[in-house]
C-alpha cells in the first residue's frame, strides 16, 4: 500500500486483512445501509472551501497498475459503502489508466455528485510541467478520461522552477473561472514557495491554493512539522498527507531485513532500523489496546494533527479497505498520542 505514484517494478503492500470483508462484485444499497447504518459518515472541510470530505482519501495510484479494472471498482464500491467520498488520482498514474477506471466507475454508478474528486497535473509524459499550455492541456485530458465536466480539487503535482508562478496561477484561474476546476492545491512545494504562491495570487487577483498534499507519517515527520505545518496554518491550507503508511512499513509487515523483498528494499528498508522498530513497538502497544491493526492506529495518529484533513492511502484489494476507513472512528487517548509522539520523535 502506498500513497503516491511509485516505480512500476514496485509491488503493492497488503495491509492487515480485516474481519469485515466485502464478497460481492458490487455493493448494494441494502449492504451499504447495513455497513454504514443511519449515522452520517464523518466529513471534514478542506481549508476555506466548501468541499466536505471523508477523513481518509482513497488513492487511485494502484488502479490500472497492480489492481485491474474489476478489482479497482470493487475497492471503490467498498470505500463508498463505508461512507467514503474523497477519491485522489493523477494524470500520471498508470499512464492515465487510473483516471479512466475512476471515470468509468463514476459513470456506471451515477455517483459523480456524491464524490469529491481530486487529480494532479505536472508529471504526465504527454503534458509535463506547469506551463500554461501544459496545465490547460493536462486538465482537458483528465476531464475526458474521468468522464466529468469538473475537477473538485486540482493539485500541482510538482513545483516547476522553469515556469514563473504567475503563468501557472493565471492558467489555473482560467480553468476555475470556466468551471472546469473548483479549487486547487500544491504538492512537493516548500513553505517558501507556498508563501510565494499566495502573494502572487493576491497581486494577480486570482484563485489561491486551499490544500496541500505532502509527505507525512509517523516515521517521516520533520519535513512537515518543521517546515510546512506553520505555513499550512498561516495560509489556512487543508493538509492531505501522502505516504501516510510509509510505503507499508507502518502496517507492521516489515520488521527485519528478511521481511523485505527485493523490489521494496529501497522504499521500506530505510525504516527497518532501531528508530523504526521503536515506532512499531509503540504502534503495537496502542493497537493492542484498541484491538486494531497498526495501520489503523497510524492513520488515527495523523488525523489527530492540526490542519490534517484526510491522509491519502491506497488499497489494491477490497479486503484492505476496512482497516483504512476504520481510522476515522478510532479515538486515541492523550497518553497514547504522547507515546506515539515520543517513539517517533
Amino acid at each position: 500500500m502506498t500513497e503516491e505514484s511509485v516505480p512500476v517494478a514496485t509491488p503493492p503492500v497488503a495491509i492487515t486483512t480485516s474481519p469485515t470483508r466485502v464478497t460481492t462484485d458490487r455493493i448494494t444499497t441494502e449492504q451499504t445501509r447495513a455497513i454504514v447504518g443511519s449515522t452520517p459518515a464523518p466529513r471534514r472541510r478542506i481549508g476555506p472551501s466548501d468541499l466536505q470530505v471523508f477523513p481518509v482519501a482513497l488513492s487511485g495510484n494502484v488502479f490500472g497498475w497492480t489492481a485491474d479494472a474489476a478489482e479497482s471498482e470493487r475497492v471503490l464500491d467498498s470505500y463508498v459503502a463505508y461512507g467514503g467520498n474523497f477519491i485522489d488520482t493523477a494524470d500520471s498514474y498508470a499512464g492515465g489508466r487510473s483516471e479512466i477506471i475512476i471515470g468509468n466507475w463514476m459513470r456506471a454508478r451515477l455517483s459523480r455528485d456524491d464524490i469529491v474528486l481530486a487529480t494532479k497535473v505536472g508529471k504526465s509524459a504527454d503534458h509535463a510541467g506547469l506551463s500554461a499550455r501544459a496545465v490547460t492541456a493536462a486538465v482537458e485530458a483528465s476531464l475526458r478520461r474521468l468522464r466529468t465536466d469538473r475537477i473538485d480539487l486540482l493539485y500541482l503535482h510538482i513545483d516547476d522552477p522553469d515556469v514563473p508562478f504567475e503563468e501557472t496561477l493565471l492558467a489555473v484561474d482560467e480553468l476555475v473561472r470556466a468551471g472546469k476546476v473548483r479549487y486547487f492545491g500544491g504538492s512537493h512545494h516548500t513553505g517558501s514557495r507556498l508563501i510565494e504562491a499566495r502573494i502572487a495570487s493576491a497581486q494577480l487577483g486570482v484563485a489561491r491554493m486551499i490544500a496541500l498534499q505532502n509527505h507525512y507519517n509517523l516515521v517521516f515527520r520533520r519535513e512537515y512539522e518543521e517546515g510546512l505545518a506553520r505555513v499550512a496554518i498561516d495560509l489556512a491550507l487543508g493538509v492531505m498527507p501522502r505516504f501516510a503508511l510509509a510505503s507499508g512499513f507502518l502496517t507492521g509487515k516489515y520488521r527485519s531485513k528478511a521481511d523485505l523483498d527485493g523490489t521494496r528494499r529501497a522504499e521500506v528498508g530505510r525504516f527497518v532500523n532501531r528508530s523504526g522498530l521503536r515506532v512499531l513497538q509503540a504502534l503495537d502497544a496502542v493497537a493492542a489496546e484498541h484491538d486494531s491493526p497498526p495501520a489503523t492506529v497510524a492513520l488515527a495518529w495523523l488525523l489527530s494533527k492540526p490542519n490534517v484533513v484526510a491522509p491519502v492511502v491506497s488499497a489494491s484489494a477490497v479486503d484492505q479497505v476496512f482497516d483504512l476507513v476504520a481510522a476515522v472512528d478510532l479515538s486515541l487517548t492523550r497518553s497514547q498520542l504522547t507515546s506515539l509522539d515520543r517513539a517517533s520523535a
